[in-house]
């Protein structure tokens, strides 16, 4: 093989772990950050879930979803006019099954 084609492919390689390398360590970054976890409700569902979390809120605007939530099946957090948050917790059937105010401290209300 030729020197500067086995030096190419030495430099690929290279290159190619460094990736790696640099991919990992952000997974294990991504690991440790929560929400890096969450899965957005989409589609139809979207609107369902929508529906109920602002009909429970009496308006707002929803800032972020969560399906799979570890306290129901969706988890809609809603912005009200104030700037204070709440996650509506709903069932597999949209019915909401509770509420929770979302302070800056993290901690629920």
């Amino acid at each position: 093989m030729a020197p500067h084609i086995a030096k190419k492919r030495t430099a690929i390689t290279l290159g190619a772990i460094v990736l790696v390398g640099v991919s990992g360590a952000g997974a294990a970054f991504a690991s440790s950050d929560d929400d890096a976890s969450d899965t957005a409700i989409t589609g139809s569902d979207l609107t369902m879930a929508t529906e109920a979390a602002l009909a429970e809120t009496g308006g707002g605007r929803v800032t972020e979803t969560e399906v799979g939530d570890e306290e129901s099946m969706y988890e809609v957090e809603v912005t009200l006019a104030d700037g204070s948050q709440v996650d509506v917790q709903l069932d597999e059937n949209f019915q909401v099954v509770g509420t929770e105010e979302d302070r800056e401290d993290g901690d629920g209300a």
